[in-house]
């Protein structure tokens, strides 16, 4: 990577909130901005990276042929991909669960109204898996429609082929803020299974490994000890904690060959993990979602991240 000076970051080929191209073609997002954050640490520059779309079911394979670096792509950490696949997941970026979209039209408020209902899903993945499970587990009689794609799901529920569609709660969420008409669309409450999603590399290079991990986990607790934008950019003194896990953070740095503010740089870069969420998903962007599950451990939420001093 210092050889061709960047990082190569396999994103999804467009999820508002998560990766996708703006209208001038600049990718957003938080998958978007962690590999940003990154390629600040590893380079000195949160640009110093190259994303590359890759489709769901192309996106292990992108990694293993050596076409990209890490894979940041809304992806389910499970078991069976580590240890079958050969992959190693740096940590969660992002607590999701499946959930399902309906029309409001059919005036369902509960998933348990969905008999006689057809969905759509995209084939090959943990979501259809889980559905037909789900659907199994409740007794609910739904026709099921497994497309290769995220993008053939979507276009099949905007033209009416399917009434409901069945995905991450995120991935809904993006979705739903793509189609003509939002706010005529209902994500349904309930949440059917648990999706950490994260950052994921080969297993076997223990090194990328750990700065991958520990750039996810200071950017988490970058958020804990106040450390944002603003103040990582400035030549000013940080205050006491934020400076005690710049300290922590460079000293074993040192020994992943990383620069002993390196991660200073890739909060300068991006922010922390509060701002890349509020930017990119949280209520004031076009997905206006609460932090949830994702809120720091010590606000209500589960997400935490080791001590880095």
């Amino acid at each position: 990577m210092r050889q061709r000076g960047k990082v190569l970051c396999g994103v999804n080929t467009g999820l508002i909130g998560f990766s996708a191209r703006t209208e001038t073609g600049v990718w957003a997002g938080l998958d978007v901005d962690f590999c940003r954050a990154l390629a600040a640490a590893t380079l000195g520059a949160a640009d110093k990276v190259e994303f590359v779309p890759l489709e769901t079911n192309v996106r292990f394979n992108a990694l293993k042929d050596g076409t990209i670096d890490v894979l940041a792509r809304n992806t389910t950490w499970t078991m069976d991909r580590e240890v079958e696949l050969g992959l190693s997941f740096a940590g969660v970026l992002y607590f999701d669960g499946q959930a399902f979209m309906t029309r409001d039209e059919r005036g369902f408020v509960s998933a348990q109204q969905l008999s006689g209902s057809k969905v759509c899903v995209e084939a090959g993945t943990t979501t259809e898996k889980n559905m037909a499970y789900y659907f199994k587990q409740q007794q609910i009689e739904a026709q099921t429609m497994a497309l290769p794609t995220r993008a053939e799901v979507l276009k099949a529920y905007a033209s009416g082929a399917c009434d409901t569609y069945s995905a991450d709660r995120s991935a809904l969420f993006s979705d739903r803020a793509s189609l003509a008409e939002p706010m005529q669309h209902t994500i349904l409450p309930e949440v059917i299974s648990k999706e950490p999603l994260g950052p994921v590399v080969l297993k076997g290079d223990d090194e990328w490994a750990e700065i991958v991990r520990w750039t996810l986990a200071g950017l988490i607790n970058a958020e804990e000890v106040s450390l944002d934008k603003a103040s990582a950019a400035s030549a000013d003194a940080l205050a006491d904690d934020a400076q005690r896990l710049v300290d922590g953070a460079g000293a074993s740095g040192a020994k992943l060959r990383l620069d002993k503010t390196w991660l200073r740089t890739a909060v300068a870069g991006v922010g922390n993990y509060g701002e890349m969420f509020e930017a990119n998903v949280g209520k004031g962007s076009a997905l206006g979602m609460e932090r949830g599950l994702n809120a720091l451990w010590k606000r209500g939420g589960i997400l935490t991240a080791p001590p880095m001093w």
